[in-house]
């Protein structure tokens, strides 16, 4: 945990008041702690209001405090750019890298933030202020990477412990690898009806690039042909497509600062030189009807005298070569459940189920789905009481996450990947990546 409370204005416990707001809120059944909340602590006699801002990274938690009114969107921003800059100069984000490298992070902070304001988050500015060698964290030591850590170049595959090295720190023999790893990442938000209409569909992608080229050459990223930038005309990118319905049509987008658009309202291509660390190359957003990856069917119903019995399936709508994992269904159950068994399909491997008392929930992992095929889960609930209403009103609705690696909804991909050459011999690896990750997926009962 990292605490940033640069202008002395709050009492050194803090950090302590901190996690202990945060262990309660978990202990007493409720969800993860909020972003922002405002806790109470006793200064010098005096009973003081304290804003704490938090986001968790890989588990780690970096928090601000502040007694000041303050933007809350710009301190979340600002702790996600700080965990971005540290994990450069790390390689990788954890408990013992950063205990390993705690000089260093203070360096970091203390040029990031000085007496409370931001001066930077640039990477490529903050070099030239911080000189400490990171202490690398032996990447056989990390946390086995799943599916979701895999880069492709072509039919090449390669882990992604590749790009936790360190963007400032000097490789063993002098020699640094020439490579590059942009990954597409897009968070689909679905709303289904109870008859399993679509009532909502939205996507939030990034185009995040790292680069370890030597020299920041320019690159030259091609999209898609067919690619189109806001509906209905009128946008400053009003591009039409002649494809069709198949078209790619984002309803708008960002670039960061380095990228120009010189071509791309010729050839769809964006031209850029990489600065050093891990960036957003362009956000966008999607509207247009998709196809979702997952289709969710709930029935909840009495089975006799102070029981019910829900039922649960989820089908895989992607192609057969594509497996998505790390899957979690949740749903709320009626305050008055006291029970709950469960029986999973003939052969089920890598499921648990589980009922939260506390909160009356019940919790169904998977580990892995493969495309085009079902899952299905029963359970049987026992009451404390009679109900007095519809079940459907008072249980639901299920809510779903996953990751689907080397696969995307949008469509929206990467045609290539051109740099800038220095000699004829100078080829360095690009590698791609593709991730599909849950942000709101919930069906209504």
């Amino acid at each position: 945990m990292i605490v940033i409370a640069d202008r002395g204005e709050v009492a050194k416990g803090s950090a302590e008041i901190f996690f202990r707001k945060v262990k309660f809120w978990k202990e007493d059944g409720q969800e993860e702690a909020p972003p922002v909340f405002v806790g109470i602590i006793l200064l010098k006699n005096n009973v003081d209001g304290v804003n704490y801002f938090h986001v968790k990274v890989v588990g780690l938690l970096f928090v601000a405090t502040t007694r000041v009114n303050v933007s809350p969107s710009l301190v979340l921003e600002l702790l996600q750019r700080i965990a971005r800059v540290i994990k450069d100069y790390l390689g990788v984000l954890s408990e013992d890298s950063l205990r390993k490298n705690f000089v260093l992070v203070y360096e970091l902070l203390d040029e990031v933030i000085d007496f409370g304001y931001v001066q930077t988050t640039s990477t490529e500015v903050l070099k030239s202020y911080v000189f400490n060698e990171p202490i690398v964290v032996d990447a056989a030591r990390l946390q086995p990477l799943g599916p979701a850590a895999i880069f492709m170049q072509g039919t090449k595959r390669m882990p992604g412990t590749a790009v936790t090295k360190s963007v400032v720190a000097n490789e063993p023999g002098g020699r640094k690898r020439e490579e590059i790893f942009v990954d597409i990442i897009e968070k689909i938000s679905v709303t289904f009806s109870s008859s399993g209409y679509i009532l909502t569909s939205e996507i939030d992608g990034t185009i995040q690039m790292k680069s370890y080229l030597s020299g920041n050459p320019e690159i030259r990223l091609a999209l898609n042909e067919d690619l189109s930038i806001g509906r209905g005309g009128g946008t400053i990118y009003d591009y039409r497509s002649s494809s069709g319905s198949g078209a790619v049509i984002l309803d708008d987008c960002n670039f960061h600062e380095s990228v120009r658009l010189d071509s791309f309202d010729m050839d769809r291509t964006l031209s850029l030189v990489p600065p050093d660390g891990e960036f957003p190359v362009m956000n966008y957003r999607m509207t247009q009807e998709f196809k979702p990856p997952f289709r969710i069917n709930c029935l909840i119903e009495e089975a006799g005298q102070l029981k019910a019995e829900v039922i649960i399936k989820v089908r895989a709508e992607f192609p057969s070569n594509i497996t998505a994992n790390t899957i979690a269904v949740q749903m709320p159950l009626p305050k008055y459940t006291t029970r709950a068994s469960f029986e999973l399909e003939p052969g089920a491997v890598g499921q648990r189920t589980d009922f939260k008392e506390a909160n009356k929930k019940l919790e169904w992992g998977l580990k892995k789905i493969v495309g085009g095929s079902e899952h299905t889960l029963r359970a049987k609930l026992t009451f404390s009481q009679e109900s007095h209403a519809n079940l459907t009103k008072e249980a639901g609705p299920v809510s779903m996450t996953f990751t689907i690696p080397m696969y995307n909804v949008s469509r929206l991909q990467v045609k290539y990947l051109q740099i800038a050459k220095k000699s004829s011999s100078y080829n360095p690896y690009r590698w791609v990546r593709y991730v599909t990750q849950a942000n709101s997926y919930v069906a209504r009962i």
